[in-house]
């Protein structure tokens, strides 16, 4: 494949990221798509609105994501029969050279369809990785001894917001949470327990997003599972299982600015500790809304007390290693910053530093 072709370039990149993260079906479409893209086929076509964008950019801005979700989507509506009768099942791991010779028809025949998803933002709500924010929120819990004031940025369909009503199974360390909950989340943790004895009480909860997923919208929750790569059907049941806690919680996102929203919403007050928390969002972010943000949370920071603590709980990339995420809490009144722990990207492994 010849490296002058930026798009095709991330394709194949993204095909070999999803490989490498257990999703051998995602990885062939992709590697497919890129050797489409650089022959010229219908998906450099439907590509066509990034073709002058660098590789650094278009994986930054989630294009080989946005083909894949989109074809995962044609195989859900089931307006593409022949596509999804190849899709993998609970029951079956597919076909992806035989999905892919549909997809590529596909492409060419619904150009319009392909490019209406393409160019919405991707939104992705893994559920799982409330299990690297839990031991987090347990830390605060165990720290201040104060109830729990939530708020999420970036919170897409706000499945994560409803993290302490989950059950855990941190295999030797522990479990925690409700036994009786559908949501169960499981992950290989490694290194000693968190604090699973804290007393976690949520006593107020809020979540935006710049543009919120109302699950009560079936093709919007559609578009959520389409970006849940198809040959992982746990993590399909799980975001199934999410879906019904949020609404029978009734539980919204606001529509808004993760920027401007925290100060409005989440500032600290006496009697419980306010905890702000995202996840897989901070890498999206344009540089100047990064620092608008960053600045917020400081502001409120310096609003802090011992009697109303405040707390900025992440689960983000280090700048140099997008395979792996960092864990980590600042909390105020001290501003003391720690990294708590290393994870998979989607949480399928944890590694506790405490």
């Amino acid at each position: 494949m010849s490296d002058d072709n930026p798009t095709a370039r991330a394709l194949a990149l993204q095909a070999q990221a999803c490989a490498g993260l257990g999703s051998a079906f995602s990885g062939a479409l992709l590697a497919s798509a890129a050797e489409d893209v650089a022959a010229g086929g219908p998906t450099a076509d439907v590509m066509a609105p990034w073709a002058g964008r660098d590789v650094r950019a278009q994986i930054a801005d989630a294009v080989p994501l946005r083909l894949l979700g989109a074809l995962h989507d044609l195989a859900l509506s089931g307006d593409a029969p022949a596509l999804t009768a190849l899709y993998p099942t609970a029951d079956s791991a597919g076909d992806a050279a035989g999905a892919w010779g549909v997809a590529r028809g596909l492409i060419a025949g619904q150009a319009t369809r392909i490019g209406a998803f393409l160019g919405h933002e991707p939104q992705t709500n893994e559920t799982r990785r409330s299990v690297a924010l839990l031991p987090g929120f347990l830390t605060v819990a165990a720290e201040t001894g104060l109830p729990i004031r939530a708020f999420e940025i970036a919170a897409s369909a706000g499945l994560n917001s409803l993290w302490d009503r989950y059950h855990y199974d941190l295999g030797a360390a522990g479990q925690w949470g409700d036994v009786g909950s559908r949501v169960r989340l499981d992950t290989d943790w490694r290194g000693g327990p968190p604090p699973l004895g804290a007393d976690v009480r949520v006593i107020e909860r809020g979540a935006c997003d710049r543009a919120p997923i109302d699950v009560r919208d079936p093709v919007a929750r559609r578009r959520l599972k389409a970006y849940i790569w198809a040959d992982q059907p746990e993590r399909l049941a799980r975001l199934d299982a999410a879906v019904e806690a949020v609404l029978a919680a009734d539980a919204s996102v606001d529509k808004a600015d993760a920027a401007t929203w925290p100060e409005q919403h989440a500032a600290p007050r006496d009697g419980a500790v306010t905890v702000l928390f995202h996840s897989v969002f901070w890498q999206y972010m344009p540089a100047d809304s990064q620092a608008a943000l960053t600045a917020a949370i400081g502001r409120l920071g310096q609003r802090a007390s011992a009697a109303g603590p405040f707390a900025w709980l992440r689960m983000e990339p280090p700048p140099d290693n997008l395979s792996l995420m960092d864990i980590r809490l600042t909390l105020w009144p001290t501003g003391e910053e720690r990294l708590l722990g290393r994870c998979h990207p989607h949480a399928a492994w944890v590694e506790w530093l405490g």
